[in-house]
């Protein structure tokens, strides 16, 4: 099938997807008051909510960003599809049935909707897997090896679980019959190319389906049912388009909602790990994907969590108790100060993860090792010192002198001192003065060498003859447009289009209006240097007169040729900065607004701020095009 969506189908999905459900999937909405929602914004990294969603108008728009729009120009964004993609999305999650109309010469179907097809593929593929496991004679050996560590078919299903059976072209072939090519299969991940064609990649595996935040199966990860034959024990899927293990978080779509609600979230190394706390009640449990855990894992759930530290918000890391587990905490540690929740480690005494614990001690032992998570500092400070045997007074400074930078690493004054009279403790130093002595130096040093070679604001000192500050990153854009315009109007057409408020300090404003005055740049094409003697004996006052020359004489300071495109360049940013400058204010407005704002006044500076996003793309797009 190929051709455009019908509009009338577009405008049903729009109707029937609604903002905040579709939003809600992907993070925690809360009441903002004048009939509006908000939440930590998903394209940006933020601690304060600044996302807001409007349902009565299906909008959403954020004032951090600047970015806004509809239902579904948010899932475009969100998971990176077309419009096309995205309006069949929203179509698939909602039972709508699309219609195309046809056009010629346009691409087919398949091929504007690569991910749609890869999406397609998946989901096939999970159903065929769990038939294997769950019908065939063969899947046997994978449900002795489930129910050999605790899950009945049950939690199978559940988490939608499967078999990839011997043989290498089970699934290709399955797939083939269905229409997939063998393009589409290896591009996805689901078969690798030979010398003879495609063949499945995952055979005699037990399957877990990695699922998008919204439920899409992306990927598989695979564990070998048989210890003798080749291949790694564990095997995930490839990166493809549709599966990014860096920015998906295994068992994150059935906790989703329970993360919300708790406002906890609970990190464990492995599928089994995820399976085992979900079925104990620790519901918010996820796993990454044959990855560390890392920024954009802290992102997604940033979101879910709404960053509520001081409401309780919680992570919980749970890592084996051999050296790899203790790596993996230790690299979680470094992702700690992305959070504004409290982060937590539990690390079982006798070395059993979440899987062992539920298969040998039942699942109570599980909220049991939650209930006993200490402080992500604490695991932390004590690894470092655990290094050390403290018996004598030289290995405690050693470990002091280890342990230091972790503590000055605490961004809370309180909290630091309270950490650093802790770690005088347990090193048995018994001198907690000298302890945050130290603690401060290795932060002041720290401090210092972030300063080092910054920049500092320059000043100009001769502000008799100059009455602005030259150094200004504002004044600097609008001198050179003002340069642009002066020296080379006919490059300069657009701007006459500029108006008081693109300019940030009166001189400029003043200067402008003389221009104006004088017929604008337009005036200068035919005659420039005429144009320019005008402006000069135009000008009210030394003052200007001054500015004037000096930005007729002072060269443009450009690198590269100057043309037609570079020129628009110059002078689309002052326009940008304008739009940058008009919308904070706005937000300024909004934020004041108290509850006793009426719901229109609310709505018209919302209207307003989606009217400014609208003009900066309008002028990203222009000057992108040249126009």
């Amino acid at each position: 099938m190929a051709g455009r969506i019908k509009d009338e189908d577009i405008a049903l999905v729009r109707e029937r997807a609604p903002i905040a459900d579709v939003v809600g999937e992907y993070l925690q909405l809360r009441n903002a008051g004048g009939g509006s929602l908000k939440g930590l914004c998903p394209f940006h990294d933020e601690k304060s909510p600044s996302f807001n969603v409007t349902p009565s108008k299906n909008l959403w728009y954020c004032f951090g960003c600047s970015e806004g729009g509809d239902v579904i120009s948010f899932v475009q964004q969100i998971d990176s599809l077309s419009f096309t993609e995205a309006v069949e999305s929203l179509a698939r999650q909602s039972g709508i049935q699309l219609r195309y109309e046809s056009s010629e010469g346009r691409s087919t179907r398949r091929d504007e909707n690569k991910r749609q097809r890869l999406l397609e593929a998946h989901k096939a593929a999970a159903e065929f897997y769990a038939h294997q496991l769950f019908r065939s004679a063969e899947g046997v050996v994978a449900r002795r090896f489930l129910d050999d560590r605790g899950f009945a078919g049950s939690h199978a299903e559940h988490f939608g679980l499967g078999y990839a059976p011997p043989g290498w072209e089970n699934l290709v072939g399955h797939l083939r019959r269905k229409g997939f090519s063998d393009q589409e299969l290896v591009e996805g991940g689901l078969a690798s190319q030979g010398r003879r064609g495609a063949y499945d990649r995952f055979r005699n595996r037990v399957l877990w389906p990695i699922r998008e935040v919204t439920g899409e199966v992306v990927g598989f990860g695979a564990r070998k049912l048989n210890p003798d034959e080749d291949g790694p024990k564990y095997l995930n899927s490839p990166e493809s388009p549709i599966f990014h293990k860096g920015r998906i978080l295994y068992g994150l779509d059935l906790a989703k909602r329970q993360i919300s609600r708790e406002s906890k979230a609970i990190v464990v190394e492995g599928y089994t790990d995820v399976m085992a706390c979900h079925l104990a009640g620790e519901a918010t449990a996820v796993a990454t994907c044959g990855t560390s855990f890392g920024e954009d894992h802290v992102k997604i759930l940033r979101r879910m969590l709404l960053g509520r530290s001081n409401q309780g918000g919680k992570v919980v890391f749970t890592f084996d108790g051999d050296k790899a587990g203790q790596k993996a905490a230790a690299r979680a540690f470094s992702e700690e100060h992305a959070f504004s929740s409290e982060t937590y480690v539990a690390i079982q005494p006798d070395g059993l993860d979440p899987g062992d614990l539920w298969l040998q001690q039942g699942g109570q032992s599980i909220s049991d090792l939650v209930d006993t998570a200490v402080p992500m500092y604490e695991f932390k400070i004590k690894d470092v010192i655990d290094n050390y045997d403290l018996e004598t007074p030289e290995s405690r400074m050693a470990a002091l002198e280890a342990a230091a930078p972790v503590v000055a690493s605490i961004r809370h004054e309180g909290v630091r001192r309270g950490w650093g009279k802790n770690l005088d403790r347990w090193i048995g130093l018994m001198d907690e003065g000298y302890v945050l002595q130290r603690v401060n130096q290795h932060m002041r040093s720290h401090g210092a060498g972030r300063d080092r070679g910054r920049a500092r604001p320059a000043h100009t000192p001769d502000t008799d003859r100059v009455p602005y500050d030259l150094n200004d990153p504002s004044v600097q854009r609008e001198r050179q447009a003002f340069k642009l315009a002066l020296k080379y109007p006919n490059l300069a057409h657009i701007f006459d289009r500029f108006t008081e408020e693109d300019f940030t300090v009166p001189q400029h404003r003043e200067l402008l209006n003389l221009i104006e005055r004088h017929g604008g740049v337009g005036a200068a094409v035919q005659d420039p240097q005429g144009w320019i003697h005008r402006l000069r004996d135009g000008a009210p006052g030394d003052a200007q007169r001054n500015l004037l020359e000096n930005l007729t004489a002072e060269p443009l300071e450009f690198y590269g040729e100057l043309d037609d495109h570079s020129a628009r360049q110059i002078l689309g940013t002052i326009r940008t900065h304008s739009i940058n400058r008009r919308e904070a204010n706005l937000k300024s407005k909004l934020a004041r607004l108290d509850a006793a704002a009426s719901p229109e006044e609310h709505n018209r500076v919302f209207t307003e701020l989606l009217a400014l996003g609208q003009q900066k793309r309008t002028l990203q797009e222009e000057l992108a095009a040249g126009g």
